[in-house]
């Protein structure tokens, strides 16, 4: 066989390396040109379609979005979002824990005093909706019918404007969904919201209502930026969307969510679970990973407290009492709002929603750790303290290799319940934007409207994490004969 001539390989060797550089190079010059763009933090929702919602693999789409993408891409910038209901996006924003806001957000007289807006990109008014097949055409037909609003939106506000002229009562609710399904129950003969939330939803099929009537009182929607703050972000926005209107590209992306382009989904049970599969595993994913990082916080910080409670030193002892019973005389929720909203006001250091999940559930289940190992370490027997102490042992020699040993046993079943507790209460954190397990069912069913399903999907999911755990629990409890 004829060997290959070295000449030829060094040709090719130098082949390949002068590629690979040009291709080094060029991925350099790429991830050079991306570090140099402006990045902005933007608050936004995932729970308003078609405005801002998540898709079936949790990927953040909407009007809102594709707007603001197409003009980042125009004027240059990159966008790191942060993702929390509405109401927590304001004060995020108002304490510049972001650099904007775009959440389908009416530009009105009393916010114009917190925030300066963008141009409008978007009008919206709301719209009356009947079942269909209800043969309700005209708002005379709702005389002596009941109406469903949702709370504090603007539908609620021409409900009650218009209820004296057209002779209907007024049931209001919470959220769209439980609104929604009232009225496919015929608990309600007709319902009132914004024209393009009703209108996506009756396209998708996720709703069986039809509009009637004219959409009222149109309210231009606009990006937001903190009172007096980030001028030049809100340049951009302008800019870019002039040009966005000028090439027919914004027309483009409202005819995918509000046009005929819209398109059906499956809202059966197995569709609803094999389609938002992905997101539910991303949700679970995320779940799991703040407890367990918030159990290794609680565990050192808890297991430090629980020794202190235990001691003879009564100023250690003093410190222990008190960050416990702080910490359990605290509601999670309000402790949620300090770290993520509160401290960066008083102290100007800013988390990320991760981190402040994370200490949120650290911090609180710490002083639940601390009284398991206090519990621990006095159900062992006293004579066993002084046993060792007698035998010539220190006194943290007998805890450590006498007492701990035997406690730590005893302990297992209670750590484990508490990794139980924990994982359910990481729900709590969306409220500062965190999106795990039960965030994500929220967000899909802000979508779908498919409450029914998509809870028994996200229940099921916990307990079966639950019962795994469980029988965990109990085979290391048999294994160490507790």
């Amino acid at each position: 066989m004829k060997i290959i001539d070295n000449q030829f390989i060094k040709k090719i060797m130098f082949l390949v390396l002068t590629l690979s550089s040009l291709m080094s190079g060029r991925a350099l010059i790429y991830a050079q040109e991306e570090n140099n763009k402006d990045t902005y933090s933007i608050i936004t929702s995932s729970d308003y379609a078609p405005f801002e919602f998540t898709d079936n693999e949790g990927n953040l789409v909407g009007i809102d979005i594709e707007i603001l993408e197409a003009i980042a891409e125009e004027e240059g910038f990159a966008i790191d979002y942060k993702i929390m209901p509405f109401s927590s996006g304001l004060q995020a924003l108002e304490s510049n824990q972001a650099d904007g806001m775009i959440a389908a957000m009416g530009i009105t007289e009393e916010r114009e005093k917190s925030f300066d807006f963008s141009d409008p990109y978007f009008e919206v008014g709301s719209m009356f909706a009947v079942k269909k097949g209800s043969n309700i055409e005209t708002l005379e037909e709702l005389k002596g019918k009941n109406v469903a609003t949702k709370i504090g939106s603007q539908g609620a506000d021409i409900a009650e404007r218009l209820q004296d002229q057209y002779g209907y009562t007024i049931t209001t609710f919470e959220d769209s969904v439980n609104m929604y399904q009232n009225v496919i129950a015929g608990n309600s003969q007709a319902v009132i919201e914004d024209y393009p939330v009703m209108a996506y939803a009756a396209k998708t099929g996720a709703v069986d209502l039809e509009l009637i009537g004219e959409e009222i009182d149109k309210m231009p929607l606009g990006f937001a930026v903190n009172k007096g703050q980030n001028a030049e972000l809100l340049e951009k926005f302008n800019n870019g969307l002039a040009k966005l209107k000028e090439s027919g590209k914004y027309q483009t992306i409202l005819d995918q969510y509000v046009g005929d382009q819209v398109e059906a989904m499956d809202n059966s049970f197995i569709g609803q679970f094999v389609a938002n599969f992905p997101a539910l595993m991303k949700g679970l994913g995320k779940t799991v990973l703040v407890t367990f990082i918030s159990l290794i916080i609680a565990f050192i910080l808890g297991i430090i407290l629980g020794l202190f409670n235990t001691s003879t030193n009564v100023i250690l002892k003093g410190i222990s009492s008190l960050y416990i019973d702080i910490m359990r005389g605290l509601p999670l929720l309000v402790l949620a709002f300090f770290i993520y909203f509160g401290l960066p006001q008083m102290t100007g250091v800013k988390f990320t929603t991760m981190m402040a999940g994370v200490l949120t559930l650290g911090l609180n289940a710490a002083a639940y750790i601390a009284e398991i190992v206090r519990g621990g370490i006095q159900s062992i027997a006293i004579g066993q303290m002084e046993a060792g102490r007698s035998l010539g042992l220190t006194r943290r020699t007998t805890l450590r290799k006498i007492i701990l040993p035997q406690a730590l046993k005893i302990m297992i079943p209670s750590f484990v319940n508490q990794f139980i507790i924990t994982l359910k209460d990481t729900s709590v954190l969306s409220v500062i934007g965190l999106v795990e397990l039960t965030q994500t069912g929220r967000i899909i069913i802000a979508r779908t409207y498919q409450s029914g399903s998509m809870w028994l999907i996200v229940g099921t999911i916990y307990v079966v994490i639950i019962t795994i755990l469980s029988k965990l629990s109990n085979r290391l409890e048999k294994e160490l004969n507790v």
